[in-house]
């Protein structure tokens, strides 16, 4: 990634500062042609942002050019007024509050925030929030303290004019924004684009091991694109990206929401969207979208209460399996032998959920897991079940959870009509990545569930089809941001 660092002078920042190029707005406002074929990340530290300024038009021509900018015209005019970002000031005023104690019980009269960090630690809640609001690369943000501190004035600090302290702050600020981590020491050839992929670093079982996100960064760079890893801090970040790929298990009440909203919102294409997670999300809405589309499901029922356990237990019969409708791979879903298991189960989980389903068990020795990208097939596996367990994660052994084993196939030697059925699940969904799971038994192919954020593993899920799994994931990428053209 080639970042610019646009200034309205020469003198405004030392160029041993950064390894970055430094240019001036002026010459980048006069000299269209620079960069071409490229796509910069400029950053544009002009000391003025006013509508029809220098530091204006160099962030609104970098957006005709192609080039990522911040900060944005968006965000310049967001904060040349107060009644254009008030509507912000609660929720920062919440978190300013918030660090009074690690502050020590009082607020200075003025703080300056750099790429979303504060002076010390103590302010981090409200500064990454802050960046979250308005990308900017120095924020200046002026306090009235009082028993509730609030926030009289929200504008941007002029480079030029830092005293020593705060000049020394920023160039640290603005190595760490522009940091990269799985950077290779040797000669690389510049990459085309930049894509994110979000993770949790110490999630027990994520959806992709790291090893596995190496594996495809060196498969995307000969592609001409460089995958970085990005974490739940890194949302003020995202916009420095092209595209996004979440790799850790996706809520729509957490963080990864907020990222496939953001990337949504910032135009990028991304797995998983949040359209994708809030359908494949609620095992209740996934049994009526398929019911409705004709793709087989086990025999199901709605339960809104404990009068409605006799119906599901004169339709299922015993044993049946009893599901919260937001749970993941084998979370949430518990088997009932008898009636009285059934009724303790479902008024401990109808304290939390207004709704159950229920639905016929159907005992397998595997479930097929077959992975759909854009509305084609991409791996199809079993996954075993563990020992001595209905599922293929035991989470009810202590320490940790036990998985069965898996076994591959080609696509082109897994049966046709698992594949047809799991596409067309997938297909009801949308255009990204699923992972859709069936039982395969006697009496026909059922789909369990489909999966926003399926495993995808190296020497796993891409056993069958090795590299052209990863190959496809870059290229999906690749056609949509060439078809909005980007």
């Amino acid at each position: 990634m080639t970042w610019v660092i646009l200034t309205g002078r020469q003198s405004d920042l030392d160029q041993t500062a950064t390894p970055h190029k430094i240019i001036t707005n002026r010459d980048y406002l006069a000299h269209p042609a620079l960069f071409r074929g490229q796509r910069p990340k400029i950053i544009n530290l002009s000391n003025r942002y006013a509508y029809q300024s220098r530091g204006y038009y160099a962030s609104l021509l970098a957006g005709s050019r192609g080039h990522k900018v911040i900060p944005t015209v968006e965000t310049m005019i967001d904060l040349s007024e107060r009644k254009l970002y008030e509507n912000a000031l609660p929720e920062l005023e919440l978190a300013l509050n918030k660090c009074r104690k690690d502050l020590g019980g009082a607020f200075p009269a003025k703080v300056t925030i750099f790429f979303g960090v504060g002076p010390t630690k103590a302010w981090d809640r409200f500064t990454r929030l802050l960046f979250d609001w308005f990308r900017a690369p120095a924020l200046e943000v002026a306090i009235k303290d009082g028993e509730w501190a609030s926030i009289h004035k929200i504008g941007f600090a002029a480079l030029g004019r830092l005293d020593a302290t705060d000049k020394k702050r920023f160039v640290a600020a603005l190595e760490a924004y522009t940091s990269r981590e799985w950077r290779d020491t040797k000669a690389r050839t510049p990459s085309r684009y930049t894509f994110a992929t979000l993770i949790d670093p110490n999630e027990q079982l994520p959806p992709s091991e790291i090893s596995s996100l190496r594996y495809w960064a060196r498969i995307a760079e000969k592609m001409g694109v460089e995958v970085e890893p990005i974490t739940k801090r890194d949302l003020a970040k995202l916009a420095n990206y092209d595209a996004l790929l979440i790799r850790e298990t996706t809520s729509i009440s957490n963080h990864t929401y907020r990222f496939a909203r953001r990337a949504q919102q910032e135009g990028m294409p991304v797995i998983d969207d949040p359209l994708s997670m809030i359908r494949c999300t609620n095992k209740v809405y996934l049994n009526e979208l398929m019911a409705y589309n004709n793709v087989p499901v086990p025999p199901t029922v709605m339960i809104a209460g404990l009068s409605d356990l006799q119906v599901a237990a004169d339709t299922l019969g015993f044993p049946l399996v009893l599901k919260i409708p937001d749970s993941s791979f084998s979370r949430g879903v518990k088997k009932a032998s008898n009636f009285d298991e059934l009724k303790a189960l479902a008024a401990a989980w109808l304290e939390d959920s207004d709704l159950l389903i229920a639905q016929k068990f159907m005992p397998t020795q595997y479930d097929w897991r077959v992975g759909v990208l854009g509305g084609q097939p991409l791996f199809a596996i079993h996954y075993l079940m563990a020992k001595k367990h209905w599922q293929i994660v035991n989470h009810d052994r202590a320490g940790k959870p036990d998985e069965g084993g898996i076994k591959t196939f080609t696509l082109k030697h897994a049966p046709a009509h698992v594949i047809d059925t799991a596409v067309r699940a997938a297909r009801c969904i949308g255009d990204g990545l699923y992972g859709v799971d069936l039982k395969e038994t006697k009496d026909g192919v059922f789909v369990i569930e489909v999966n926003d954020n399926p495993n995808l593993d190296h020497g796993v899920e891409d056993s069958g089809e090795k590299d052209e799994v990863w190959m496809r994931l870059t290229q999906w990428f690749l056609d949509r941001l060439e078809r909005n053209g980007k």
